[in-house]
């Protein structure tokens, strides 16, 4: 049967403090409220034309980019801020990739070591979250899986969207909840995404 690695299944929560610690700088201004919007094609656009900019900065630096979270579904209601996955060989070295993106008007506002070496940086006009990850970095892959899922899984994409929505109201007064509220359905979805993966027999097999 096909299995994913436990790294990838035994996904990690890190407690409101720790991911406080990690704070560099001044907090983005749209991480003071929660607004949740129906989905736009222009998304997807404005990720191609930021894809393409990353590329053209970072040269051979990057090994791989993806446009992740929930503007990346079509159909499902969002934030309007849009997540990329950047892969690097290594982001403890922030030398090779800070300065560049500094240069087109990024900034680095979250230094995470213990999650699997995230950095993340916003762009110009803070609409724009990119997540930065070592090579074999598990939480890409369960963004990716989250992503395909949702996209191909219409009954789990209403039950995200709903449950934004809801939070997005029980959050009004406290956003930075928001996002620590959604990982219990996260992790429903995610254990139906694994549950099905491993009856799903290895490619060749009879």
């Amino acid at each position: 049967m096909a299995e994913y690695p436990q790294d990838v299944v035994q996904r990690f929560h890190a407690p409101p403090e720790q991911v406080d610690d990690g704070l560099v700088g001044e907090a983005p201004k749209n991480w003071q409220a929660v607004i949740i919007e129906d989905y736009a094609p222009a998304w997807a656009a404005r990720y191609a034309a930021t894809s393409s900019l990353l590329k053209e900065t970072l040269g051979d630096l990057v090994l791989a980019i993806e446009h992740v979270g929930s503007t990346s579904v079509p159909g499902l209601a969002a934030k309007p801020i849009i997540d990329i996955d950047l892969l690097v060989e290594d982001t403890a070295d922030e030398s090779r990739y800070v300065p560049a993106l500094e240069g087109i008007g990024y900034r680095l506002v979250l230094r995470q070591p213990w999650w699997h070496g995230h950095r993340m940086l916003v762009g110009p006009a803070e609409d724009i979250n990119l997540h930065v990850w070592p090579r074999d970095a598990p939480e890409p892959i369960r963004h990716r899986l989250f992503r395909d899922w949702l996209r191909s899984h219409p009954e789990d994409r209403e039950l995200y969207a709903a449950t934004k929505r809801s939070l997005a109201r029980d959050t009004a007064h406290r956003a930075g909840d928001y996002s620590l509220a959604k990982n219990e359905v996260i992790d429903r979805i995610l254990a139906r995404i694994f549950a099905a993966a491993s009856e799903r027999p290895l490619p060749g097999s009879d």
